[in-house]
């Protein structure tokens, strides 16, 4: 009865949180539920695709939907590692040194266009990716659960951009495109949003309390040990692939059973199933390969191996 409780009010918050954002970002809505799931999986979510088509407006229509403390970002290639940690201040009447908390020191980080600062700003997002801490002139400040950077990247091939490195592009639990809208969408668009912004009048319809108390009901979803099995034969795949250079780590396997323990929660579960773990493989999974240099003259995208894997595995019997 408690786990049907749970889940019952998982529904309930989750569906409101949905349908707030959907109300900004029209006709996504597989995004915005994956977006839903990293949150709750306490993942990170890499939003990649060409300028204009609502990254930010996702990250931030997610972000305004709860109640909690939010910082934004605008990455350049000024920027420095201090200045998303925070620095240490000399403070002329106390005569010591005073910490100042920099932007990561919220629940959710909205970092715009990450791939426009330099290899070593972006850097300073490792630790308090994968940590959930922040260390500054030998000191480590704890960060408040719960903490989401939602970031937001063009394509690497656009000018003034720096590839992400492999270390932090495996911090990101997954990645997903936003594509361009469908004509329906887009003339929705305009005559809604044609003469204000859309996030205007977004209210908040959760808070970080009830995030945190979701979190601990998707932590409970069972997995089975097949379905464990499962999600370590796709991921090992990938390290034995051709096409593949550099295949998935364990984290990726790791990413991989949290986010599927969400999606089943999402769909009022409280066991994952194969499915999840072949829906969430692509945007899970893909962003963390590098192919082969004759895989890219063939353009045979990390996408096309992931999906080819999840058709060719064969899947685990029910029950077992």
């Amino acid at each position: 009865m408690e786990a049907a409780a749970g889940l019952d009010d998982l529904a309930r918050v989750a569906g409101a949180i949905r349908r707030a954002v959907e109300s900004v970002v029209e006709g996504k809505a597989s995004a915005v539920r994956l977006a839903l799931t990293v949150l709750l999986a306490e993942g990170h979510l890499l939003i990649e695709d060409v300028p204009g088509v609502g990254k930010t407006l996702l990250a931030k229509a997610l972000a305004r939907s709860v109640d909690c403390s939010v910082r934004r970002v605008q990455f350049t290639p000024d920027l420095l590692p201090s200045d998303i940690t925070g620095v240490s201040a000399y403070d002329q009447e106390l005569r010591e040194f005073e910490f100042k908390p920099g932007p990561v020191f919220a629940n959710i980080v909205v970092g715009d266009e990450i791939n426009r600062a330099s290899p070593k700003t972006q850097s300073a997002l490792l630790e308090c990716m994968e940590e959930r801490q922040v260390t500054v002139d030998g000191t480590t400040y704890p960060l408040e659960p719960p903490f989401m950077v939602v970031a937001t990247q063009n394509p690497v091939e656009m000018e003034g951009t720096y590839p992400l490195p492999e270390a932090q592009r495996d911090r990101f639990t997954a990645r997903i495109s936003m594509g361009y809208p469908d004509p329906a969408a887009e003339l929705e668009m305009l005559d809604v949003h044609g003469g204000r912004s859309p996030l205007d009048g977004l209210a908040p319809v959760a808070d970080a309390a009830d995030v945190r108390r979701l979190i601990s009901v998707v932590r409970g979803t069972h997995v089975a040990p097949s379905v464990r099995q499962y999600a370590i034969d796709l991921v090992t795949a990938t390290r034995n692939h051709p096409d593949l250079r550099l295949g998935a780590s364990p984290r990726a396997t790791l990413h991989l059973v949290r986010a599927a323990r969400a999606y089943a929660a999402l769909d009022e579960r409280d066991y994952v199933l194969p499915d999840d773990l072949q829906d969430l493989a692509v945007p899970v999974l893909a962003h963390r390969l590098l192919p082969t240099a004759e895989a890219r003259m063939e353009r045979r995208r990390p996408e096309h191996v992931v999906a080819d894997l999840v058709k060719r595995l064969p899947v685990p019997a029910a029950g077992k």
